[in-house]
């Protein structure tokens, strides 16, 4: 064990930077002549476009993002009955939605009016409009909103 060395040529020395004129590699280190590139601490900014004015500081500010908004994914009768035929269901709830990957974990989910209904089927969901709530009952469903 105590003989045993790497393969011959497969460990190389690391290029010793700065030391020296002699050393091949003195003066300017590698680093070119002057400029931002060749000080210590010198790191590309995210946006930095080499003191230009950068883009999104060009750019006008527009818009509000509310924070308190709630988006619900929309659910149209014709989607609902779809639903309903494929999977045989006659209460669909948010947990046999996300079950059968209709929606993803935490969306809330609210019944549109579009389409057609030829079921009774009873919901369980988030929100609804009254037209759609009107063509559930009309069919003999039930509406719970959680």
């Amino acid at each position: 064990m105590h003989n045993l060395t790497p393969a011959k040529g497969s460990v190389k020395k690391g290029k010793r930077i700065a030391r020296g004129q002699g050393s091949g590699r003195g003066g300017t280190s590698t680093r070119g002549h002057k400029g931002a590139k060749s000080r210590s601490g010198w790191s590309n900014k995210r946006a930095f476009e080499g003191g230009q004015m950068p883009l999104q500081m060009r750019l006008p500010k527009r818009g509000f993002k509310n924070p308190n908004r709630t988006s619900y994914t929309a659910l149209n009768l014709s989607r609902l009955q779809e639903i309903s035929d494929k999977l045989g269901l006659k209460e669909v709830s948010i947990e046999a939605l996300y079950a059968n990957r209709i929606i993803k974990k935490g969306e809330k989910v609210k019944v549109l009016a579009n389409g057609e209904l030829t079921s009774s089927v009873s919901v369980k969901v988030h929100a609804i409009s009254e037209k759609a709530k009107s063509q559930i009952e009309s069919k003999g469903g039930s509406v719970t909103l959680l």
